[in-house]
Formats: C-alpha cells, sequence, structure tokens
C-alpha cells in the first residue's frame, strides 16, 4: 500500500476531539441556562412577591367578612330572640286573637301548598 501523505487522526484522536466538543456545547448550553436563570430570576421573585401579596390581601378581605358575618350573627340571634318574646307575650295577652291568626295562616299555607 502507498503513502499519499494524508495523515488521518485515529480512532482515539477523533474521540478526543468529539469529547471537546461535546464539553464545549455543554459548557455553552450551561452558561446559557446560567443567563437565563439569573436574568430570570428577580422576574420571577417579583411575581413570587405579587402573589405573596395577593393572597395576603385576600386574608385580609376574607378576615374581615369573617368578622362582620359573626357580628351581623349575633345580631340576627337577638333579633329573632326578641321577636320569639314578643311574640310569646302577644299570644299570652291575646289568646283568640293569637288561634285566629293561626287558623288563618294554616289555611292560607293549604291554599297555596294546594296549587302547585
Amino acid at each position: 500500500m502507498e503513502s499519499t501523505g494524508i495523515v488521518t487522526p485515529g480512532f482515539k484522536d477523533g474521540s478526543r476531539t468529539l469529547g471537546r466538543t461535546v464539553d464545549k456545547a455543554s459548557s455553552g448550553a450551561h452558561d446559557a441556562i446560567d443567563k437565563v436563570s439569573d436574568a430570570a430570576g428577580p422576574m420571577v421573585d417579583r411575581i413570587a412577591s405579587g402573589a405573596h401579596q395577593a393572597v395576603d390581601k385576600i386574608a385580609g378581605a376574607a378576615g374581615q367578612a369573617a368578622e362582620t358575618l359573626s357580628v351581623k350573627g349575633g345580631q340576627l340571634k337577638n333579633a329573632q330572640a326578641q321577636a320569639v318574646a314578643q311574640a310569646r307575650i302577644y299570644v299570652r295577652d291575646n289568646p283568640l286573637a293569637a288561634l285566629g291568626i293561626a287558623v288563618a295562616a294554616g289555611y292560607l299555607l293549604s291554599r297555596l301548598l294546594r296549587l302547585r
């Protein structure tokens, strides 16, 4: 066989070159990822901070609503107790009128329910 003077790299040389190319590409990809990550970090922090603030506002509003409902519930309970006390007094003072009102209300309810 004749020698042409062209030196072809051996298998080991080719694998080293390929290894260096892969290492360079990997290093470049890691650098790009780090740059993107560094750039996105502050934006992600701002978004997370905004989300935390929104949750805090919602929690505050829900807490105020719960407190208001509690107060209104207490007021409603007091109003109910007063209405029941007044009804007892009325029935005690006017038993025949209370009986007539009860009969009339029962009759009206029966007529309304029968129509359906």
